[in-house]
């Protein structure tokens, strides 16, 4: 059962509590940042917007934030924690789709079918910012701030889909996979070197359309070659020009 929700206070940083493994971002870091109205730039609209968005949580590990075949009302940022994307096909196999770490925002790719496509699903315990997209859009419809905010998100969501390559060696995927982990990261302020794997090798396997057997090779050899230490989930990413070598060697 899920915590009552709270109302941000407005020039205030969300903060919640937040386990050992759990990082936060502050909302200054977070990707609704300007269609909340947390920048703080004084505007009457983006205040109203802003007293709508709700502090929800915490969900625990395999809570459903929302399903597949749901109506779509609502954005969510990932305060702390993480959120898994997952696809159920006809013969009932799962795939998931994505990893959403904090500061990042989930739900934009049920924006034009009017449903969520897939199952948003908690990989740890995870707070979240609820955002009513009517609100937002209304928003949009008089601020040009909010709409090319908007804008920019839904292309920087369908780049990062069109970016993925499965014809990249098993080596190349992981790599990958830690490499873009770090950058976004990094984007929000947190360690771009140090970080939790929230989800499980089998997750991550799946979403490399790679067997776990097989992560776990890699993940062996990567730290007996020193590129990376891991311990339990935790991952130190000591050498990242070498996993950035091994891109560049698949390219050329």
């Amino acid at each position: 059962m899920t915590a009552k929700p709270q109302i941000c206070v407005l020039d205030v940083p969300c903060k919640a509590g937040v386990t050992s493994r759990a990082e936060e971002v502050s909302c200054a870091r977070c990707a609704l940042v300007h269609a909340c109205g947390m920048s703080g730039n004084g505007s009457m609209a983006f205040a109203d917007v802003h007293m709508l968005v709700e502090d929800i949580g915490p969900f625990r590990s395999n809570d459903h934030v929302f399903k597949s075949g749901e109506s779509f009302r609502n954005l969510f940022a990932v305060k702390s924690g993480m959120i898994k994307t997952v696809q159920i096909d006809a013969e009932g196999r799962a795939q998931v789709l994505g990893f959403y770490l904090p500061g990042e925002v989930v739900g934009l790719e049920a924006v034009d079918p009017g449903v969520y496509p897939c199952d948003g699903v908690a990989l740890e315990s995870t707070r979240l910012c609820k955002l009513p997209f009517d609100a937002v859009s209304h928003v949009a419809q008089r601020e040009p701030e909010v709409q090319h905010h908007l804008f920019r998100m839904f292309s920087r969501a369908i780049a990062q889909h069109e970016g993925r390559s499965w014809d990249l060696g098993a080596d190349q995927r992981v790599a990958a996979f830690l490499l873009d982990l770090s950058a976004r990261y990094a984007l929000r302020g947190l360690s771009p070197e140090r970080f939790h794997l929230a989800m499980p090798r089998s997750d991550i396997a799946n979403f490399l359309h790679l067997a776990p057997e097989t992560v776990s090779r890699v993940l062996a050899r990567f730290r007996e070659q020193g590129m990376v230490d891991i311990i339990g989930r935790e991952v130190h990413l000591q050498q990242p020009a070498a996993l950035r070598a091994l891109l560049k060697d698949d390219d050329a």
